[in-house]
């Protein structure tokens, strides 16, 4: 069974498929690439928890930055969120995003129950 969460004309905000989750690409609010970024993984977190998930199971995250010249700024938000000892598989890469002021841009895929 395929259950969609949060659905509109255009997305899902989380589809869970067979013990998967699938979040839409997540951003968030802020000046700077580390302000957004811990906002975007502020929400990460709100939709894992809602799917019935946490960042300790997170199978692979696709990242996107606007500028890869915020990598370390970005990198240093992202290694202190993820639990000691279960990194997903990850992406990163450089990409012009849906409005200027986006600095990234971050997709999960992660385990959950059902």
């Amino acid at each position: 069974m395929i259950e969609r969460i949060e659905t509109n004309a255009r997305m899902s905000r989380i589809v869970r498929h067979n013990g998967v989750v699938y979040l839409c690409g997540q951003v968030g609010a802020g000046d700077d690439v580390a302000a957004q970024t811990k906002d975007c993984l502020g929400r990460i977190d709100a939709l894992l928890e809602k799917a019935g998930s946490s960042r300790d199971r997170i199978l692979q995250a696709i990242v996107w930055l606007a500028d890869m010249s915020d990598f370390d700024a970005m990198n240093a938000v992202w290694d202190a969120w993820v639990p000691e000892g279960e990194a997903p598989a990850r992406a990163c890469g450089e990409s012009r995003l849906a409005r200027p002021e986006l600095k990234v841009e971050i997709i999960i895929t992660a385990a959950c129950e059902g």
